[in-house]
């Protein structure tokens, strides 16, 4: 099932673990997942923990570490209605980053995550591949794009379903083509890795939430980056529509829709993937294009109010797009590390965060999972990432509809 066409993220993971295991060489690091914990149910008490490369300096420039607003001198007033708490602007193609709010906040992700699963599999699995669907793929937990046990399912059909209905059993049955969840997860912190995106932690390869799983704006624009720059994984994420084969004699072929409005709601949009769980709540990250410039966007522990998220967002390009010429940027996206080259060396790793629900909190209140009105790390480090099946056992649910299912308010 695993390509014979394995790109460069493989050699940089693989050549990543060599220097893990090398003599003399010290193991880079980082807080993990913590399956054992039991899975946050609201965002961290608090705010979330700050983030930082592996040698305790800031990616992409000293000006990021703000953990509140970070802005040009002299910029233009802000767009209103902007309440998501961490989020960030940057040009795609110099790297300047245009503004941001806590950029390396590190927030729970949610589906934006599947940006970094897309990124990380890609060149793993043969794209002739035929994945079987299982029991286990149509009792995943949240948004569902309705695989069922037998059904066959071709492997870039899997990834239009992971991408465009954010379905968490195709994120399932991708990661059994891929070897397992060990694999995947070791694949997915790899690539985070690379692209020197340390503040990401993948724990679930759906965005689902775990203890000690993050990304934050900053990394979700350095993953976005690449998703956009790669013609075939752009062409994934801008799919309008796609077809569900039939599982015959019990289930006719079905459409699926892109679950992103901006596709169509935002001239220029390129790209988009929204996210939604109760701990993470709303999340977005996207890319658009304007007069020959493209910009990313990424909103994080978001609401639906007092607008919708994507309409957060696009306030946000327009006042990018709109900022004068030759504004100093606060920062920069920076480029992956080359292939070989190892993480910075570590400072003393601290424990994990440990997600705990706040009693003083009342319950929450939202729409569907991915919901979006209108359509609604830390470097490489093997040692710990080894969750095993139990990791994603431990976040399904046994509920088994054919088509696309979404749940009110736990998961995305």
């Amino acid at each position: 099932m695993v390509s014979s066409r394995r790109g460069a993220r493989w050699l940089t993971a693989a050549a990543l673990a060599l220097l893990v295991g090398a003599p003399g060489t010290a193991a880079v690091a980082g807080p993990t997942p913590e399956p054992s914990v039991a899975t946050p149910t609201t965002p961290h008490p608090g705010g979330p923990p700050e983030g930082s490369s592996p040698d305790g300096t800031v990616v992409g420039g000293d000006a990021l570490g703000e953990r509140g607003f970070v802005l040009p001198d002299d910029a233009p007033a802000l767009p209103t209605d902007i309440t998501a708490q961490g989020w960030l602007i940057a040009d795609l193609d110099g790297g300047e980053v245009l503004a941001a709010r806590d950029p390396h906040g590190r927030y729970y992700p949610a589906s934006t995550l599947k940006t970094l699963t897309l990124l990380a599999l890609h060149d793993e699995l043969d794209p002739a591949a035929v994945v079987t669907g299982t029991v286990e793929d149509s009792s995943a937990e949240g948004t569902k794009v309705g695989l069922v046990e037998g059904g066959k399912y071709p492997v870039p059909l899997l990834f239009q379903a992971l991408m465009m209905a954010s379905g968490n059993d195709a994120a399932w049955a991708l990661t059994r083509a891929a070897g397992g969840p060990e694999q995947t997860l070791e694949l997915m912190n790899g690539t985070a890795s690379q692209l020197q995106a340390y503040d990401t932690i993948a724990g679930t390869p759906s965005g689902l939430d775990v203890a000690g799983q993050s990304s934050s704006p900053y990394d979700l624009a350095l993953i976005m980056r690449q998703v956009v720059d790669d013609p075939e994984l752009l062409a994934i994420v801008r799919t309008p529509t796609a077809v569900m084969p039939a599982v015959p004699p019990r289930y006719p072929a079905y459409q699926i829709q892109n679950q992103n409005p901006m596709l169509t709601s935002y001239p220029g949009m390129l790209a988009g993937k929204n996210g939604f769980t109760d701990a993470a709540r709303y999340t977005f990250v996207g890319a658009a294009e304007r007069g020959g410039r493209r910009l990313v966007v990424s909103l994080m522990l978001g609401e639906q109010r007092p607008i919708p998220l994507v309409a957060q967002a696009a306030r946000l390009l327009d006042w990018g797009f709109a900022l004068p010429a030759g504004t100093p940027p606060v920062g920069e996206l920076v480029r992956p590390r080359p292939p070989g080259v190892p993480a910075p060396t570590s400072r003393p790793a601290q424990p994990p965060t440990r997600a705990t629900a706040d009693p003083a909190q009342p319950p929450l209140v939202s729409g569907g999972a991915d919901d979006q009105p209108a359509a609604d790390p830390a470097p490489v480090l093997l040692v710990g990432l080894g969750l095993g099946s139990a990791l994603l056992v431990a976040v399904l649910a046994r509920s088994r509809d054919r088509h696309p299912q979404r749940h009110p308010h736990r998961r995305d």
